[in-house]
């Protein structure tokens, strides 16, 4: 078997503004949609992204550690960045902290299982040859 991708839930009332925010914002390109579903790929990776309309009330409230994660050399103004544009769309987002070198950012009404993390590149320097 190969890893081909990985699967989350949005809120269905925000599913929308949050493809928006991945290819507006992010650069992704949509890649197959259906109904209630839609996978993403951020060109130059090869990891793609599923994300599928939940109508869950209930948020996981351990999802922090649930990510969808990105590599930037200013993680926080990036995702302060992004804050600042869903709250232009009404949608309310925290950026919280996971260290000095790692960030989050959660939207509670869209994120049902996972917050975007953004780290320093260092911490995906792991020393290992794949």
């Amino acid at each position: 078997m190969r890893f081909n991708h990985v699967a989350n839930r949005l809120g269905a009332a925000h599913f929308e503004t949050i493809v928006e925010m991945l290819t507006t914002q992010l650069g992704f390109v949509v890649l197959r949609r259906t109904e209630r579903s839609i996978w993403l790929r951020q060109p130059g990776t090869n990891v793609d992204l599923q994300f599928s309309r939940s109508t869950t009330a209930h948020r996981d409230e351990d999802k922090r550690r649930s990510q969808v994660s990105f590599l930037s050399t200013t993680p926080q103004a990036d995702l302060e960045a992004l804050t600042a544009w869903a709250a232009s769309r009404g949608l309310a987002a925290t950026v919280g902290a996971y260290s000095d070198r790692e960030f989050y950012l959660d939207a509670p009404e869209a994120f049902v299982d996972f917050v975007i993390e953004a780290m320093l590149p260092e911490l995906a320097d792991y020393g290992v040859a794949v």
